[in-house]
């Protein structure tokens, strides 16, 4: 009696029983789904794409690009490079303000309320918001689409959260790169908010035309923890939260800080730093802080101070991205790492000072030693 040998129950000598064969068992992997998934799946596309794309007001492949200056990968970095190229001739013409605050101040819920207004008025708005990352774990929560739910539903606006990656270069060369995409989009007024009273607003300020300090009243000391160089950079400080029994303390604080801003020499762009108050909540105060805006932008060009200033933050961003990178080079350099290893074991010990250390590896890393 023949049996199938693949099947050794069903032998004679196992009475009783009889196992079937069984039938093909499918793939794993089903392959049609695969194949209609790699022919559905696009390219990466091509920097002319991109620009062609950018430049027709498509927000999603904005987005894209956004996302591809923002990666730190070489191949991501280098179609980066070429799109912001192409796209740099469409940029330039639109109205850059940096705004910041206090925490607590209402950024969000202001420039929502300032947003909307100039989307009503018919200009395109693109709000460059900069989350803090944690320094632990280097996540950030990027919220700032749930805060401003209703500017994000508007289709003249885009908002872009980015995380500020922990240093003040995550809120510079990309963010900078950035408006000049959302320029060539074709927004006419771009908004950075950045992630609080420090030393970012330094970085926003060398990329914006206006900057805006927010303030609130009725927290103590109104001057308390405000640094001086924030004060000085600020084109206007506007005191939000002033309604109902908020009011008097803002005009108070408004008095405050006017008198504040006296003791700062005067501007090389002729503009005098003004105090206004209002309420996002309420929309009051909204447009008369836009037309400030507004005004200051057309006694700059009136001036030329506009270019000049310009030609100074395009100067400057230069510098700092040959910084940038020279300091990347110097800590991502493989032969670098045991040598400073090696200095700083010695520095410990009190071998060698830090700043004999610092020489050495800077000498090594230039080939003079």
């Amino acid at each position: 009696m023949k049996y199938d040998s693949h099947h050794i129950e069903n032998h004679p000598d196992f009475k009783g029983l009889k196992v079937n064969e069984g039938i093909d068992q499918p793939p794993a992997v089903n392959e049609e789904s695969v194949r209609r998934f790699l022919q559905k799946r696009k390219k990466l596309m091509s920097a002319e794409e991109f620009t062609d794309a950018i430049l027709n007001g498509d927000i999603p492949v904005l987005s894209k690009a956004v996302t591809l200056v923002e990666s730190s990968r070489p191949e991501h970095q280098e179609i980066a490079r070429e799109i912001i190229r192409r796209c740099l001739p469409y940029s330039g013409n639109s109205v850059r303000v940096g705004i910041t605050g206090v925490p607590g101040a209402g950024k969000s819920t202001f420039i929502e309320a300032l947003g909307k207004m100039i989307t009503g008025e018919g200009r395109k708005l693109a709000v460059l918001a900069v989350d803090p990352s944690s320094e632990r774990s280097k996540g950030s929560i990027l919220g700032d689409k749930t805060r401003m739910e209703e500017l994000a539903g508007d289709p003249n606006a885009y908002i872009r959260p980015s995380p500020s990656a922990g240093s003040l270069g995550g809120v510079a060369r990309k963010t900078r790169e950035t408006v000049i995409l959302c320029e060539a989009a074709g927004f006419d007024t771009i908004f950075i908010e950045t992630v609080g009273v420090g030393q970012s607003e330094t970085a926003v300020h060398s990329m914006t035309d206006f900057f805006l300090l927010l303030m609130i009243a009725g927290a103590g000391d109104e001057l308390q923890g405000i640094k001086r160089g924030i004060m000085e950079m600020a084109d206007l400080v506007a005191i939000n939260k002033a309604d109902g029994n908020n009011l008097e303390k803002a005009n108070l604080a408004k008095i405050q800080y006017k008198n504040a801003l006296h003791l700062f020499p005067p501007r090389e762009s002729g503009w005098e730093p003004l105090v206004m108050i209002c309420s996002a909540m309420e929309k009051s105060g909204i447009r008369e802080i836009w037309q400030s805006v507004l005004n200051h932008r057309q006694k700059i060009q009136a001036n030329g101070w506009f270019q000049q200033n310009r030609n100074i933050q395009a100067r400057y961003w230069m510098f700092e991205t040959i910084n940038e990178q020279l300091k990347a080079g110097f800590y991502n350099n493989p032969r670098m790492k045991d040598r400073i290893m090696e200095m700083e074991n010695k520095v410990l010990n009190m071998e060698i000072t830090s700043f004999e250390a610092a020489r050495l590896l800077l000498d090594i890393a230039s080939g003079k030693a």
